[in-house]
């Protein structure tokens, strides 16, 4: 009995260990995904966006975000921020393009809210839609899964 009590706990632990080092991200179905892992929430002309669970996730705990001006026009697929990491600084690219209507001050005093809270608290940034057409371009929770689990077997 102790024998397979054993096999039992041995098994559990590999199990936990490779469910772990997957790392099946959280990724909501009602938002839109960029393929540099930014995130979009889209509610009427205005959009939120912040950084996915996988990236956060891949960044590890993060120290600082570089938040831009009020006002700024971002163009989708360029940077308008960064995200450093204690492991990196990474660029934060807009998914869609606009003006920026509000920023997360709440990052200045708390950065770790992009890892705790990556789609609620931790949002970056809030813009006015220039081009609605852009969300076409942008995966679906689905795809996104799914580039997240090809990109991560190429690792």
């Amino acid at each position: 009995m102790a024998s397979k009590m054993l096999w039992a706990s041995r098994a559990a632990s590999h199990l936990r260990i490779s469910v772990f080092q997957r790392g099946f991200s959280t990724v909501l179905k009602d938002l839109k995904y960029f393929d540099s892992h930014e995130w979009v929430k889209v509610d009427g002309n205005s959009a939120t966006i912040g950084i996915t669970d996988h990236a956060q996730d891949h960044l590890g705990d993060v120290v600082y975000v570089e938040l831009p001006e009020v006002g700024k026009e971002v163009t989708q697929g360029n940077s308008f921020g960064a995200v450093e990491s204690v492991k990196a600084t990474s660029d934060v690219n807009a998914p869609v393009s606009g003006k920026v209507l509000e920023v997360n001050e709440e990052l200045s005093n708390s950065p770790g809210l992009v890892n705790s809270s990556p789609y609620e608290n931790g949002w970056i940034i809030k813009v006015e839609l220039s081009d609605s057409g852009e969300l076409n371009k942008l995966m679906d929770s689905d795809k996104y899964s799914k580039f997240c689990e090809e990109e991560d077997s190429k690792h």
